[in-house]
């Protein structure tokens, strides 16, 4: 099944979910993050020089990721470079930066889908110039073999599901609650919403207040007045999901610094500091209800199994949906990690060994 916007009558035909401890939800053609196979049958024989290209770049997370590619990378002798670059948010320049690999001869092309469809003919371009061409993160419109090789996504539209089914649980099926998103008309925060949405529906007492995700930019700032005007709107939230760390722990804070209980919170891609947050008033006896899912950062190594696989022509059995892994909850007694001296917005929850981890830390 090739999952596009639209076709959520299908997926939740044949969907399932679980939240019991060490579980996960389970989707048709996904797989969690931390259960990837073994790149090494996937090598091949023929020289390889791979690029990764970011919207945007610059914080932990994205660093992360590159050491993740560049890590996954070393598997095969066969991949003699991996050049990196980040466009500073213009879509004009990752647009440039793509067609600037393409240029060089490089053989792989991994493309970071901040952009959305917007970045579907730089994609087509370097995919008809022989590049293979590889979109990855958001499910992104357009056609593998006509306007890139191949598109491996995080199953967004599942994880919103998921967080519907924890929130659910973790109130008892009754109470109000808001997703907070990235910019206006992100495919990403869409996709979750509309997994969200769809999630609810098994608990007819749960109110969304907003049908629409509320826009945060990604961005702390954003985040921490969107959630002000929030908490002015509407005198009693409940829960809150997020697809992103940062806008869960600005919007943590906001209510901390109303005075205000926090309400259970779930969210994707966290960070050190939010996790040492949860940790310390967990143990001041003042914790709030908390989902962590985790891993994304791994996402790359998916794209890079599926490029490999595609650039040497080897059968790859992997399904192109990522899901993340339980990495804290507090309604099964999963604490998240923390850190004294990893960075605040670290993800601790790599794939990438302990000690590549803490060298890309003091860097």
């Amino acid at each position: 099944m090739e999952m596009k916007k639209g076709k959520l009558g299908a997926l939740f035909a044949t969907t399932s979910i679980a939240l019991a401890l060490g579980a996960t939800v389970a989707f048709a053609d996904t797989i969690q993050v931390d259960k990837g196979g073994d790149i090494a049958a996937l090598c091949g024989d023929k020289p390889t020089r791979v690029a990764l290209v970011d919207g945007y770049g610059g914080d932990t997370w994205r660093k992360i990721t590159e050491a993740e590619l560049r890590d996954e990378a070393s598997k095969c002798a066969n991949i003699t470079e991996v050049a990196y670059a980040e466009a500073g948010g213009d879509p004009q320049n990752y647009a440039s930066l793509i067609n600037g690999y393409t240029a060089q001869g490089y053989d792989i092309i991994l493309a970071f889908t901040d952009f959305g469809d917007a970045a579907l003919p730089a994609y087509r371009s370097a995919f008809e110039a022989g590049v293979t061409m590889v979109p990855y993160f958001g499910n992104i419109s357009g056609e593998a073999g006509t306007d890139y090789a191949v598109n491996p996504y995080q199953d967004s539209i599942a994880i919103g599901a998921q967080f519907a089914d924890w929130t659910g649980k973790a109130l008892g099926g009754k109470g109000n609650v808001l997703m907070l998103g990235g910019p206006a008309g992100a495919a990403s925060s869409q996709d979750f919403m509309n997994g969200f949405k769809e999630g609810l529906k098994a608990y007819p007492e749960l109110k969304l207040l907003d049908e629409n995700y509320i826009v945060t930019n990604w961005n702390p700032a954003d985040a921490q007045k969107a959630t002000a005007g929030l908490i002015a709107q509407y005198p009693q939230i409940d829960a809150i999901a997020s697809d992103y760390g940062v806008t869960s722990l600005a919007a943590t804070k906001a209510f901390l610094q109303a005075g205000l209980p926090v309400p259970a919170m779930s969210s994707i891609a966290t960070s050190n500091e939010y996790n040492c947050m949860y940790l310390k008033a967990k143990a001041d006896g003042t914790p709030w209800k908390y989902l962590a899912l985790d891993g994304s950062t791994a996402d790359v190594r998916f794209a890079m199994r599926q490029a490999m696989a595609k650039f040497q022509g080897l059968e790859i059995t992997e399904p192109l949906g990522v899901v993340p892994y339980v990495y804290g909850d507090s309604e099964t007694g999963v604490d998240p990690k923390c850190s004294e001296t990893a960075p605040p917005d670290a993800d601790l929850s790599s794939l990438l060994p302990e000690d590549k981890l803490n060298a890309l830390f003091q860097q």
